[in-house]
């Protein structure tokens, strides 16, 4: 069991060592009431799999049509196909999960790491959503390799871009400026908004 532990961290390591930096996710540490705390903690320490659930036919076929069309879009960028899917399985239940739209949240990540499980921003940010390591002391376990896994990188990222737009009351806008660390310049919203379009889901006439 020691011997694959090692193997496990020492192949982390290499994946990092190779990553390309990622040049956007630098959310700053702020002071958090404890009711908004709590809540966090209990979403990220939620460990059930993001099984989809539908209320009507009509509304699987919709979620099975995002799915072959985001599929498509995303062929290039993940080529694997199962590692694909599972990713916009989880994207998607994430998401819904916090009240956002997938397509947003695919632009955010378009913009923080291209879809690099293991991109690294200068500022320390990792994974896919580039979360950074202070969170997992604040709302986690203090494990900061989990954030290199696929479900709970989009939890948190999810979670965090959640509790920005409350804190900003709905305000998209400064909601992403928050969870850039850049609270009032338009470069990254502006971005994240233009990748969002891209992800639109067009559902078949």
């Amino acid at each position: 069991m020691q011997v694959s532990k090692t193997a496990g961290a020492l192949a982390l390591a290499a994946c990092l060592a190779c990553a390309p930096l990622a040049q956007a996710g630098n959310q700053k540490e702020e002071a958090l009431a404890d009711s908004v705390r709590l809540a966090l903690s209990q979403a990220i320490l939620d460990g059930r799999p993001p099984q989809a659930r539908f209320s009507s036919t009509i509304e699987l076929q919709r979620y099975q049509q995002w799915l072959a069309q985001m599929s498509q879009r995303l062929q290039r960028k993940l080529p694997d196909t199962q590692l694909r899917t599972e990713f916009l399985e989880t994207v998607w239940y994430e998401s819904r999960r916090a009240g956002l739209e997938p397509a947003l949240v695919l632009g955010l990540i378009q913009v923080e790491s291209a879809y690099r499980k293991y991109a690294v921003s200068l500022a320390g940010a990792r994974g896919y959503m580039q979360v950074m390591p202070f969170w997992t002391g604040v709302i986690g376990d203090n494990d900061r390799s989990k954030l290199f896994h696929m479900q709970t990188n989009l939890r948190y990222g999810c979670s965090i871009l959640r509790m920005y737009l409350d804190m900003e009351k709905g305000d998209l806008y400064l909601a992403l400026g928050r969870y850039n660390g850049s609270r009032g310049r338009p470069e990254y919203p502006n971005a994240v908004r233009a990748a969002w379009q891209q992800w639109e889901f067009k559902p078949a006439s």
